[in-house]
């Protein structure tokens, strides 16, 4: 299957925890976090080494696991059509030098402020376009707010987003070869289950943060009988400073 190279990268405490409370994203930024794990420089140097085309992330990064989204009106086109690929080509061939931003949110739960369009771009962002895994459940009044918003998405699995197949269309239909993800818990533990990942950049504060549905590393479900941990082949660890480490693995594939 073609795919793309995945690396993840995330930050996290040395108890492996990624926010500080379940109702906490840190997307939106939070004192206490940022007082705590303080920008090292790390991300910038992986991302100048390894030249990410795309980035993946989880919609659990923009809002909670409890959220209800604003309704949309109904849908007025044809479900058929919907339910196809939707890849203007004015945005994919804007959007091809500058890289994509994809979000994986089967459910339909995240409204878009920013999208890449004119006048719509994130600030500090480097101009990637957004870019949604849908699939043949996602609610067809999302999928015609999408194509409203002039937002790219990508159809792949029934339920839930089959990843596998959403990195191959990355690969296939987009060209991408090297995608990043800073999404280490939920979307992390499904990619590593899934065989997706060819390294993991960790950077660990010094600080505990417990709790009990505190988000964690990889949160995966649990290992059924017969079923592997997924092998690590340590490739560099490094101290930096104020007490973080800087740890690079090389995920084993058999």
């Amino acid at each position: 299957m073609p795919r793309p190279k995945l690396l993840i990268y995330g930050v996290a405490s040395v108890d492996g925890r990624l926010t500080l409370a379940p109702d906490v994203l840190l997307l939106f930024g939070d004192e206490r976090w940022s007082a705590l794990a303080k920008p090292s420089g790390i991300y910038e140097q992986i991302l100048a080494e390894y030249k990410p085309q795309a980035w993946i992330e989880g919609s659990n990064s923009f809002v909670t696991a409890d959220h209800t989204p604003d309704p949309l009106p109904p849908a007025d086109d044809d479900p058929a059509e919907l339910h196809q690929d939707f890849l203007p080509a004015g945005v994919v061939e804007r959007s091809a030098p500058k890289g994509w931003f994809t979000v994986v949110d089967s459910r339909g739960r995240v409204r878009w402020y920013y999208t890449g369009e004119p006048g719509k771009e994130a600030p500090g962002s480097g101009g990637e376009h957004l870019l949604v895994f849908v699939t043949r459940r996602t609610p067809v009044e999302y999928l015609a707010y999408l194509r409203r918003e002039n937002v790219p998405y990508l159809l792949a699995g029934d339920e839930q987003v089959d990843l596998p197949l959403a990195l191959e269309k990355l690969r296939t239909q987009l060209g991408v070869e090297r995608l990043i993800s800073t999404s280490p818990g939920i979307l992390g533990g499904a990619l590593l289950r899934a065989g997706l990942v060819d390294e993991f950049h960790l950077e660990i504060f010094p600080a505990v943060i417990g709790g009990t549905w505190t988000p964690s590393l990889f949160a995966a479900p649990d290992l059924g009988p017969g079923e592997w941990p997924a092998r690590l082949k340590l490739l560099s660890a490094q101290a930096q400073g104020g007490g973080h480490l800087w740890l690079r693995y090389e995920v084993v594939h058999e």
